[in-house]
C-alpha cells in the first residue's frame, strides 16, 4: 500500500522469511507506553497537590481538594486507557458522523446560559455535581478520528480542492468557530494545527494549504490585536517588565519560579510563587512550579518523558499498515506533542501567554481523561501492528 507522505520501512531478514499478516491478539500491554504515561500522571498528581494545596486550603478548607479530584480522574482515565487498548481502533470509524453530531451539539449547548458554566468570562464547561466537563477537549480527538476516516475514504481525491481540502476544512471549521465563541483561542489554534498537519500528511496540495493562510491574517488581527486583553498579552510577551503588575504579571512570576529553582530546585513543596503570586499554578503554569521546586533536573525529566512518547509515536507511524491507523497516530502525536511543546514555551516566555494545559500534568479532568484515552488507542495500534523481529512482508 502506498502512503501519501510516509513510506513504510521494512526490516530485512533471511531470504524467503515472510512476516505473518495477522496482527497480535494477546493481552499484552506495551510497558513503555504504560510506564511513561503512568509516570507523568502520578508525577502530575504530586505537582497538582504541591502547587494547589495552599489555594485549596484557603478556598475550600481542604488542601487535597484539587489533588483528590485529579486522582479520581486519573483512576477513570486509567480504566478508559485500558479499555481503548483492547477496543480495535478500526471500530472508531463506525458511527463517526453520529459522534460528530453529538460533539457539535455539546459545543453549542455549552454556549447557552444556564446550561454551560461560565468562568473568567468564558463558557467552556458543563457542571455535573462537583465535576466539570469541557466538551472542546474531546473535540480534538473527534476531529482527529473524523479526518483519519474521511481522508482514508477520499484517499484518491486528496489533491482535489473541493473533496480533498475544502470538504475537510468546512467540517473542522464548524468546530473551530464554536470553540472561538466560548471563547478559547488556544483550543481553536490547536484544532487548526492538527487539521493542517493531517491534511499535509494526507496529500493535500501545498498551494491549497498556503492559500488557507491568507484569510487567517485578517482573522488573527481581529482575534488578537483587536481584543484588548489578547493584545496586552502579546505586548507583555515582548516586554514583560513594562507592566509587571498587569499583563506581565504571569510571565514575570514564571521567570522568578524558574530562576529560583536553579539546577536542583527548592524541594517538593518549597515553591514561593505558588503562594498567591503565580495565578492558577496547578493548571497552565504547573511547569513553572516544577522548575522552581525540582529545578533544571525536574524540567529535563519531564521533557525527556514527553520526548519518549513522541519518538514512540513516530516509530509507530512507520509500522502502521493502513491509512486510517497512520492518520490516527499522526493526529494524536500532534495533539499531545504540540500542546506540551507550546505550554513549555509559553511558561518560559518564548511564546505569548495562552491558556493551554500541560498534558498529563496540569489539573483538569477532561484533559487528563482525553490524553489517557489517546494513549490507549496508541497501545492498541502498537499491538495490532507488532512485527515479528527479523521478518519482511
Amino acid at each position: 500500500m502506498k502512503f501519501p507522505f510516509f513510506k513504510l520501512k521494512r526490516e530485512s531478514a533471511s531470504p524467503g522469511q515472510v512476516c505473518p499478516e495477522e496482527t497480535r491478539t494477546d493481552f499484552s500491554i506495551d510497558p513503555i507506553w504504560l510506564g511513561v504515561t503512568l509516570t507523568l500522571v502520578i508525577f502530575g498528581i504530586c505537582m497538582v497537590y504541591s502547587a494547589s494545596s495552599q489555594l485549596a486550603a484557603r478556598k475550600y478548607h481542604n488542601s487535597f481538594y484539587f489533588a483528590q479530584k485529579q486522582m479520581a480522574f486519573a483512576f477513570f482515565g486509567f480504566l478508559a486507557m485500558i479499555a481503548f487498548r483492547f477496543i480495535p481502533y478500526q471500530k472508531l470509524q463506525k458511527k463517526i458522523f453520529w459522534i460528530l453530531g453529538i460533539s457539535l451539539v455539546t459545543l453549542i449547548l455549552v454556549l447557552i446560559p444556564g446550561i454551560g458554566s461560565k468562568m473568567n468570562g468564558a463558557s467552556r464547561w458543563f457542571r455535573l455535581g462537583g465535576i466539570s466537563i469541557q466538551p472542546a477537549e474531546f473535540s480534538k480527538l473527534i476531529v482527529v478520528i473524523f479526518l483519519a476516516f474521511s481522508m482514508t475514504r477520499h484517499r484518491d481525491q486528496m489533491k482535489d480542492f473541493k473533496r480533498g481540502f475544502l470538504y475537510h476544512i468546512g467540517f473542522v471549521g464548524a468546530f473551530i468557530l464554536l470553540v472561538l465563541l466560548e471563547p478559547d483561542l488556544g483550543m481553536a489554534i490547536t484544532l487548526a494545527l492538527i487539521t493542517g498537519v493531517m491534511l499535509f500528511v494526507g496529500g493535500v496540495r501545498m498551494k491549497h494549504l498556503f492559500l488557507s493562510i491568507i484569510p487567517m491574517i485578517p482573522l488573527a488581527y481581529l482575534l488578537v490585536w483587536r481584543v484588548p486583553y489578547r493584545r496586552m498579552r502579546v505586548l507583555s510577551y515582548l516586554d514583560p517588565w513594562k507592566d509587571p503588575l498587569g499583563s506581565g504579571f504571569h510571565l514575570k512570576h514564571s521567570f522568578l519560579a524558574f530562576g529560583s529553582g536553579g539546577w536542583g530546585g527548592m524541594g517538593l513543596g518549597g515553591s514561593q510563587q505558588k503562594l498567591f503570586y503565580l495565578p492558577e499554578p496547578h493548571t497552565d503554569f504547573i511547569f513553572s512550579i516544577v522548575g522552581e521546586e525540582l529545578g533544571f533536573v525536574g524540567v529535563l525529566i519531564i521533557a525527556v518523558l514527553f520526548m519518549v512518547l513522541i519518538i514512540k509515536c513516530l516509530k509507530l507511524a512507520l509500522r502502521v499498515k493502513d491509512l486510517f491507523g497512520l492518520y490516527l497516530v499522526v493526529g494524536i502525536t500532534v495533539m499531545i506533542g504540540f500542546q506540551a511543546f507550546i505550554n513549555m514555551l509559553v511558561v518560559m516566555g518564548l511564546l505569548p501567554t495562552k491558556g493551554l494545559t500541560l498534558p498529563f500534568l496540569s489539573y483538569g479532568g477532561s484533559s487528563l481523561l482525553l490524553n489517557m484515552i489517546c494513549v490507549g488507542i496508541l497501545m492498541n495500534l502498537t499491538a495490532q501492528h507488532h512485527r515479528v523481529k527479523g521478518c519482511v512482508s
